[in-house]
């Protein structure tokens, strides 16, 4: 193995040590909010209460990740990308990152897919920020709200909410209300040096910019709608989960839940997020839960949603990816792919 490789797989190392740190804070140590340790029996103890509610977990499941996928192909239309061909590369690279270190999934979506998408690696790079700006501007609106319920929320995470809700707020609207009149001082600026690297980055980022104008004004804000509409699939996947095994809690609980899982991303971890989720998705949940309520099963109901939300998104991803690998002439091993993926801006 060569030492560039070694080097980059000894990158995940950190992030396998913060998810077992997590993983043992959530599943082992006591909180002070009077949760114990998990043990072999609580796992025993869950059962199906309303099996109905299988129903709603598996339509929002899937109606949540059809509205992202559409939310993708939206942002392409003006190169004519089509739908089946946005989805399958936007859920391939959700399943990239559940499996595979560093956020490879989001690195093959820009550089390995994009002509795919009929798309340059910039254009794909302008949507992939637009996307996780939108997401957690969504997720920082539903935590602000979820926490005006009454919600007994830390300083910190109400501090942490508050600035990411600031941040992609601002994000969005530098994006796409300067998106036009930037282009100008971009250009004098870069231009007063003639460094080949920065020429390059220049080139990628008035590409992206320009991409992100096309969307316009009026587009931008049909995508925040849909982003809502796609986390509410997501806060009524939890509800659904929380009905089907007999999680009590108030009204907010599971969009506390949702936001603040999922806002967890943000902590550098191993793949797929495993263990700031299950912390994030209990620590929301114990705080709606009214007094007498077994919140052991909230420790466990994190674990469980996450996953379902990983074997699910990691089967339709890796399924769509195996299928279109079957129409490739002749395609290129995995591995090797991601060795040759880049590691600057070409």
């Amino acid at each position: 193995m060569k030492a560039e490789r070694r080097f980059k797989w000894l990158k995940i190392v950190p992030g396998l040590l913060i998810s077992g740190f997590f993983l043992w804070f959530t599943f082992v140590r006591k909180s002070k909010l009077g949760v114990r340790p998990v043990n072999l029996d609580d796992f025993r103890a869950i059962h199906l209460i309303a099996p109905m509610w299988i129903v709603g977990v598996v339509l929002f499941s899937v109606a949540g990740y059809t509205v992202r996928s559409y939310r993708s192909w939206f942002m392409l239309r003006s190169v004519r990308a089509r739908f089946y061909d946005c989805a399958r590369v936007f859920m391939t690279s959700l399943a990239a990152n559940n499996i595979l270190p560093l956020r490879i999934g989001d690195v093959m979506r820009i550089f390995t897919y994009s002509s795919d998408l009929n798309a340059t690696p910039s254009i794909i790079m302008s949507t992939v920020l637009l996307d996780k700006l939108l997401d957690v501007l969504t997720l920082g609106l539903m935590f602000v709200i979820a926490m005006q319920s009454g919600y007994r929320v830390e300083p910190h995470l109400r501090l942490v909410a508050e600035v990411c809700v600031g941040i992609s707020f601002m994000g969005v609207l530098v994006l796409v209300f300067g998106a036009r009149t930037l282009q100008a001082p971009l250009q004098r600026l870069f231009a007063k040096t003639k460094n080949e690297k920065l020429t390059k980055v220049e080139h990628w980022i008035l590409l992206a910019m320009d991409c992100i104008r096309q969307i316009g004004v009026a587009g931008t804000l049909w995508l925040v709608a849909v982003s809502f509409v796609a986390w509410i699939c997501e806060g009524m996947l939890y509800l659904s989960s929380a009905r089907l095994v007999g999680l009590r809690t108030d009204w907010a609980g599971p969009w506390a839940a949702v936001s603040q899982a999922n806002l967890s991303f943000l902590i550098p971890s191993s793949p797929g997020g495993i263990g700031p989720f299950e912390w994030a998705c209990k620590d929301a949940l114990i705080k709606h839960m009214p007094a007498g309520a077994n919140l052991a099963l909230a420790s466990i109901f994190g674990l469980l949603i996450h996953a379902w939300l990983l074997v699910a998104i990691t089967a339709v991803g890796g399924g769509m990816f195996l299928v279109h690998r079957l129409h490739l002439a002749r395609p290129k091993p995995l591995l090797e792919e991601i060795d040759t993926l880049p590691v600057e801006f070409p």
